[in-house]
């Protein structure tokens, strides 16, 4: 009873800091080794489990997905085959290298957590520094690889719910998906990151179209484990009810709790996994 009460209380944590920022997974899949599942059964149940949030999560961000569609339908296609290539790789490679690799990766996620105020305030500066002068419309078209154009069609392609971004977008994102495939903690610091830098949306614009990549990377990762991988369904159950729970409470109060308390419990818990799995 214990244990079913701490997994379905991780979900709910990881449901609502995956709506609100990403990082989820660094709460889940601690508290699944801390019960002595095996490393590679607790990722996979823990990448099933957390469809249903993100989802959640979406339906949260309804509003700001208007007028994204073909963002999302060009964006989602990368992360599409990310995840299928980072699902792929999970269950291809020995499980020594997941074992090697995955602290490594837990690692990585736990400094962009910790670097995601800074990237936040670049994009916040940055998305200002737009609106006072509007010179980094042609900046934005340039760096992420949408070819030049007239100045009436460049202000089509760069409106936010236009914009999609180039192939250097696209690229980042599908490397992303690759790493969500594959584990999956912070995936949403990452899309956020680079989709700030590509547009100057509203940050609860960006982080709809975050949702939703996400979700496209878990769906289809979730997918191949579901018929190529051995699964602990109570805990994808438990999980599941937990993180659309966790979705709900992310969109509508996640973003007004504490940043720093977030972020703090994040780091604590990616620690304790670190040492879970290095010990």
């Amino acid at each position: 009873m214990i244990e079913a009460v701490a997994i379905l209380g991780a979900g709910m944590a990881a449901g609502t800091i995956n709506t609100v920022v990403g990082s989820g997974t660094l709460i889940t899949f601690p508290t699944l080794l801390a019960f002595g599942y095996p490393p590679l059964i607790a990722n996979v149940s823990n990448t099933v489990g957390l469809v249903p949030g993100v989802l959640s999560g979406i339906y949260g961000f309804r509003r700001e997905l208007v007028g994204q569609r073909k963002r999302l339908l060009f964006l989602g296609s990368g992360s599409l085959l990310g995840g299928v290539l980072g699902a792929i790789l999970l269950l291809r490679l020995p499980a020594s290298a997941f074992n090697a690799i995955v602290p490594v990766l837990i690692g990585i996620a736990l400094v962009l957590v910790v670097l995601q105020p800074r990237l936040a305030a670049r994009m916040a500066a940055r998305r200002q520094a737009a609106a006072d002068t509007g010179s980094d419309k042609s900046d934005t078209a340039d760096q992420i690889g949408v070819p030049q154009q007239s100045e009436d069609s460049l202000e089509r392609v760069t409106d936010p719910g236009v914009a999609r971004g180039g192939f250097l977008l696209w690229a980042l994102v599908f490397g992303t998906g690759v790493y969500g495939g594959y584990f999956g903690a912070a995936q949403g610091v990452l899309l956020l990151a680079f989709l700030g830098i590509a547009f100057t949306d509203p940050m609860a614009k960006l982080n709809g179209a975050k949702n939703v990549l996400a979700a496209l990377v878990n769906g289809v990762a979730g997918v191949i484990f579901i018929a190529l991988s051995p699964i602990n369904w109570a805990v994808v159950a438990l999980i599941a009810c937990g993180s659309i729970v966790g979705g709900q409470i992310g969109a509508r109060i996640g973003r007004r709790l504490p940043p720093m308390a977030l972020r703090a419990l994040i780091v604590c818990v990616g620690i304790a996994a670190l040492l879970k799995l290095l010990l």
